[in-house]
């Protein structure tokens, strides 16, 4: 594996499949229930916030404000 620079940092880069399997493990295991299925129709079944909300049967905002706090989460764990 070469290094590779990316965003001012020099060092390894994880392959695309560790990656992935690093943002499943966070998902599975440090998201709550209802951030994970907001995370996976969001960004997996590319669902829209209206659609989701109307799925979990709450409003537009508290959809956006759980997608905020998975978000913060995921990179508070894949930070390094």
């Amino acid at each position: 594996m070469i290094n590779t620079q990316f965003e001012g940092y020099l060092g390894l880069r994880l392959p695309p499949k560790m990656q992935m399997k690093r943002v499943q493990k966070v998902i599975d295991n440090e998201l709550t229930p209802r951030q994970r299925q907001v995370i996976i129709a969001y960004y997996f079944q590319l669902k829209t916030l209206p659609q989701i909300a109307q799925e979990c049967q709450v409003h537009k905002s508290t959809v956006c404000r759980t997608l905020h706090r998975a978000e913060a989460k995921l990179r508070k764990y894949l930070k390094y």
